[in-house]
């Protein structure tokens, strides 16, 4: 392995998209410290199930699940994805996203990264082994959905992924790599695919971005996915503060997705909402594509409503999970038209 010195803030995040028309942000002025007048009353996180043998698995990855008991009918599939120094369990209970399963009737799939594979615990988004379709850590995660399939009665066309900083990354992979297995997907915090073909080059993308053009993004796109008719609907949140994962690699996965759609950035429509803005792109139908929203003064994490004012983060994993007017959990519950 080659030695090279990671500054300290990147140190322990080693590298580590979607609106539909439901979704919509309240469009106000920012207030002075809303956070003290937001307290979550959001249900309890459920217990995670590891699932032992999906497969193959290249990737030497962990699946683990939720899946709600009594639902009628096929029901959506969500797949989550963590953040470097994160874990499964941890990122569903300070998120969420198995309370909302239970809440609305979807099932959950994690995949979770080993210290064998990566001891930050970054999904391996930035070696093309990894990311390549049927391959790696893309290929154990396309078994797990799979297996899901299955094993239990999945609604094959309401298939979601969501995946934070090298989550977000491996989230883009995959929406690039398999685009006619997922509606839609989001990217919080992370990379557009491609954006880097091992650690040091990962490193200077994290931190500050590329200068590729428009078109040279799409064909990474392209590249991994010649034949596709279709893509899924791309949501990416990112924070402007963000001091880990540069905002240019936000503006950058916008670029990416608008090539490959063939749509030119200027018809984004913005609107403003408390704590930030939301641009949108749509189709010639009307039908939405693609989204930004950018959180004001917000850092490198998952946005999710406060549980305790004044509550200190109790692991790396709640270390990355940041309060904030606006959850993404949530607000992608609705976007994706998941909410009973």
């Amino acid at each position: 392995m080659m030695n090279f010195k990671v500054p300290s803030r990147l140190r322990r995040l080693l590298p580590e998209s979607v609106e539909l028309p439901q979704l919509k942000f309240p469009v106000t002025q920012p207030q002075t410290s809303p956070l003290r007048r937001r307290v979550s009353t959001r249900p309890a996180p459920q217990r995670l199930t590891e699932v032992l043998w999906f497969g193959r698995n290249p990737g030497g990855l962990r699946m683990l699940e939720y899946v709600p008991p009594g639902v009628k009918g096929p029901m959506p599939l969500v797949i989550v994805l963590h953040g470097c120094h994160q874990n499964a369990e941890d990122f569903d209970r300070a998120s969420g996203w198995s309370a909302l399963a239970r809440q609305h009737g979807f099932a959950v799939l994690y995949a979770e990264q080993k210290a064998s594979n990566n001891p930050n615990l970054c999904f391996n988004w930035f070696r093309p082994s990894m990311v390549t379709r049927d391959r790696g850590e893309l290929g154990s995660i396309r078994e797990m959905i799979d297996f899901s399939r299955r094993v239990h009665e999945i609604d094959d066309s309401r298939i979601f992924v969501m995946g934070l900083s090298a989550g977000g990354a491996m989230a883009a992979a995959l929406l690039a790599t398999y685009p006619e297995l997922f509606a839609a997907g989001a990217i919080i915090g992370g990379l557009p695919f491609g954006a880097a073909r091992d650690a040091m080059s990962a490193l200077d993308v994290m931190k500050r971005g590329s200068t590729r053009s428009a078109d040279k993004w799409g064909h990474h796109i392209r590249e991994a996915s010649p034949d596709a008719d279709r893509f899924p609907v791309v949501s990416i949140w990112h924070g402007d503060a963000d001091d880990v994962v540069s905002f240019v690699n936000a503006e950058s996965s916008v670029a990416q997705w608008l090539a490959v759609r063939e749509r030119p950035r200027t018809k984004g429509r913005l609107r403003l909402f408390e704590g930030g803005e939301r641009r949108e792109w749509r189709d010639d139908y009307g039908n939405m594509i693609l989204e930004l929203v950018t959180l004001t003064d917000f850092g490198h994490g998952l946005p999710v409503c406060p549980l305790i004012e004044g509550r200190e983060p109790a692991n790396d994993t709640e270390r990355f999970i940041l309060p904030a007017v606006v959850s993404a959990p949530e607000q992608l519950v609705k976007s994706w038209g998941l909410a009973a």
